[in-house]
């Protein structure tokens, strides 16, 4: 037909002034005409797909699917985008295959039927819709919760599905809040106050931990990644948000486990530093109640090779006790020194046997007299003579001693030192009560720690370790030792001894 001729102006202006491809095919699908950009367009000379077959212009592979759509096409004669609802892909001549959208429209002249294909090269389309659905599948399957909200109106306008799973929101409930909605600590006038505040400055980007709150109401801290963007000319907030629950609780619990070695390792410093001091005590009593009675036995012993004669007998006599006082005494010490060794190994081993109680009390009495100062006396409990117990004999007599002792050495001269016994069917308790110098009430809740001795009786000879080794020993048989105490007046222990043995569990 001479109207697609090449000289035809007719075609030459409507053909050439348009950037799309054009092909024009008869009934046999030979192209009959092509304007200039769809020559460049599949790689042909100009004029050069005239005459040809549209075959060569198709994939192979597509080639026979598309014989039965021209056909179909060719007699519904309507005009329509071709390939509706497929990809479509064109043959360059140098066998390159790239995507395409084409338009067709029916053409009758001269009772001739014709196709017009108007055919637009989409390479660079399809590479941006695929980015860009690169990157939607990347937003909408991201861990991390992803809002994007109007700059204006605060309300959100898209989220990806982590968020909306972790919110407990969907999508189209999200286009309908803020997010003051789900940060329980923000209105929205102060949350956008801080928006704006801070991104007035040049700083794009904003963090800061917060809080959510689901659809249920529970919350959850979170960690907010916030910035300034565009979609095209929209201000919009792109905030990305880190549920930080796990970090926390492991903070937390480290902070916890830090506190609790921290505790631990001062309790430890503290022990060891209390340690050191009763090392440090023991030392320092060692050497002071071990010389007084040592120097007292050499200068005895000195004194003793001076007295030859018979007359002097006495003299001799007098220094012999004072030599055999002496080492009784440091006796008594070391046998404080093992039971305290036995207590903390654990190698003590009682011995229960049935016993009078008046038999321990005549014991200790009778010992004491031997201590007391110009005009002291002890008086003897009543009515005893009838109470039997089954206890450890050695460790009463013990304990006893050494608070029957404690009151004669703390006590001034003519003063009364008293025991009382109460009998109340499970217990009896014993009291002893001095006149002496008291406890300070400062010092009394140490009285009965291991080489402790109160402010005012340092210069009275004690080791500190009687009361301590006494109540120990009470306590391990069931029963114990408490006071009471005025400063200048006096002091009233009171000895608790179970009348049967203590049941082991």
């Amino acid at each position: 037909m001479k109207v697609f001729e090449k000289n035809s102006n007719i075609f030459r202006l409507l053909s050439e002034s348009v950037s799309e491809g054009i092909l024009v095919v008869n009934d046999k699908q030979f192209i009959v005409a092509a304007n200039g950009s769809a020559h460049s367009m599949f790689g042909y000379d100009e004029d050069e797909l005239i005459g040809k077959p549209l075959d060569v212009l198709i994939p192979s592979n597509y080639r026979k699917a598309h014989s039965g759509h021209f056909e179909s096409f060719k007699n519904g004669a309507e005009k329509r985008q071709m390939g509706h609802g497929r990809n479509l892909f064109g043959c360059r001549k140098n066998g390159e295959e790239f995507p395409v959208e084409a338009g067709l429209n029916p053409l009758k002249l001269y009772d001739n039927t014709y196709i017009m294909a108007l055919v637009t090269d989409i390479t660079e389309r399809k590479k941006a819709e695929e980015e860009l659905s690169h990157w939607f599948q990347i937003f909408n399957e991201s861990l991390n919760e992803i809002y994007v909200f109007d700059a204006t109106t605060f309300k959100f306008i898209n989220v990806n599905y982590g968020a909306q799973v972790n919110i407990g929101y969907n999508l189209e409930e999200l286009q309908n809040l803020t997010p003051a909605d789900i940060k329980p600590h923000f209105s929205k006038a102060s949350f956008q106050e801080l928006l704006e505040t801070h991104f007035k400055g040049t700083n794009p980007k904003m963090e800061f931990e917060t809080e959510h709150q689901r659809k249920d109401g529970s919350t959850y801290p979170v960690e907010v990644h916030l910035q300034l963007s565009y979609i095209g000319i929209r201000k919009v907030y792109v905030a990305i948000i880190l549920d930080i629950t796990e970090r926390k609780s492991y903070t937390e619990n480290l902070e916890k486990t830090v506190a609790q070695r921290t505790e631990q390792l001062q309790k430890a410093l503290s022990a060891e530093k209390e340690l050191n001091e009763l090392k440090t005590k023991f030392l320092s009593l060692v050497s002071h109640e071990f010389k007084t009675p040592l120097s007292s036995i050499l200068t005895s012993t000195t004194l003793l090779t001076k007295y030859t004669k018979t007359e002097q007998q006495a003299k001799r006599d007098k220094h012999l006790n004072t030599i055999k006082s002496k080492v009784k005494y440091l006796d008594n010490i070391l046998n404080d020194f093992l039971s305290v060794e036995r207590l903390e190994s654990g190698k003590v081993k009682y011995n229960y046997s049935t016993f009078p109680l008046s038999k321990v009390v005549n014991e200790v009495v009778y010992d004491s007299n031997m201590l007391l100062k110009e005009g002291q006396r002890i008086l003897y409990p009543q009515d005893i003579d009838d109470i039997i117990l089954e206890f450890d004999e050695k460790i009463l007599e013990l304990a006893l001693s050494n608070l029957v002792h404690n009151a004669i050495k703390y006590s001034p001269e003519n003063k009364i030192i008293a025991i009382r016994v109460t009998n109340q069917k499970e217990f009896i308790f014993i009291n002893i009560i001095d006149q002496g110098i008291g406890i300070p009430e400062p010092e009394q809740k140490f009285i009965f720690e291991r080489y402790f001795r109160a402010g005012n009786a340092l210069l009275t000879q004690g080791t500190g370790i009687g009361l301590n080794i006494a109540k120990r020993h009470l306590e391990d048989l069931g029963g114990d030792i408490t006071f009471t105490s005025n400063e200048n007046e006096g002091t009233e222990f009171k000895i608790k001894v179970p009348m049967q043995p203590l049941k082991s569990e």
